[in-house]
């Protein structure tokens, strides 16, 4: 096998070939979150190699003469040639693995976000993290696929579950629905309450009423608010 790497050391600079297009990757999808177009590994890997193919590209039109030579020089001496100067090798590696596909992330991403903000589409992966993303203490309800409703009081002790796990809702307190929707009371004694979105065909989130609650029903109980309009 002619064309596979002969040695330990060329197989080491082959990995650090790469290794850039690994980082860029890597905080990308750190910074951005989980989309669904990258949920196959091979498309992530494939995404990796291609920033690693860009990023080098530029290495070698900005500091083309000194790489050759760097790594002719690693060829022909092996590892003593990077530890004659070791502090410029460190400076070396990270600023070509490290700081400069992290820059490349950054801005790539900061850029995306600022074109989010003039267009309809945004990167965000499902409509449920969207909703939930930032939301505040509200009222939610969900009509279950029998025409039965559910319902209660998100605030700080509840949950909402994320892409790419299935969405799942967990509400701090469960409040007594009536048939056409409407909150009438909290439950008594109540843990919170567990919906699953497959199992219900719409969703509301219902702001709580400007009148704050009084000391007898608690933070955590607000007044009712008003019954929905079906």
């Amino acid at each position: 096998m002619g064309g596979a790497p002969s040695t330990v050391l060329q197989a080491a600079l082959l990995v650090l070939v790469v290794l850039p297009g690994i980082t860029y990757q890597f905080l990308r999808e750190y910074w951005r979150g989980p989309v669904p177009g990258e949920r196959n590994p091979g498309e992530r890997v494939l995404r990796a190699v291609t920033a690693s193919v860009v990023l080098d590209a530029l290495y070698l039109i900005v500091l083309g003469p000194q790489l050759v030579s760097l790594a002719r020089g690693v060829g022909h001496d092996g590892w003593s040639h990077l530890t004659r100067e070791p502090r410029l090798t460190g400076v070396a590696v990270l600023v070509l693995f490290v700081l400069t596909p992290a820059a490349a992330a950054a801005g790539v991403t900061s850029w995306q976000r600022r074109r989010r903000r003039t267009v309809r589409y945004r990167g965000i992966p499902t409509a449920w993290d969207q909703l939930f993303r930032q939301r505040g203490s509200c009222f939610v309800r969900m009509r279950l696929r029998d025409g039965a409703w559910v319902g209660g009081w998100y605030s700080t002790r509840s949950y909402a579950t994320s892409y790419p796990h299935p969405a799942e809702l967990y509400l701090q307190a469960a409040w007594l629905m009536g048939p056409d929707g409407s909150f009438l009371r909290r439950v008594e004694g109540t843990g919170g309450l567990l919906v699953r979105a497959a199992d219900a065909d719409v969703l509301e989130v219902v702001l709580p009423p400007p009148a704050p609650p009084t000391p007898t029903e608690g933070r955590d109980t607000p007044a009712a608010p008003l019954a929905t309009d079906e």
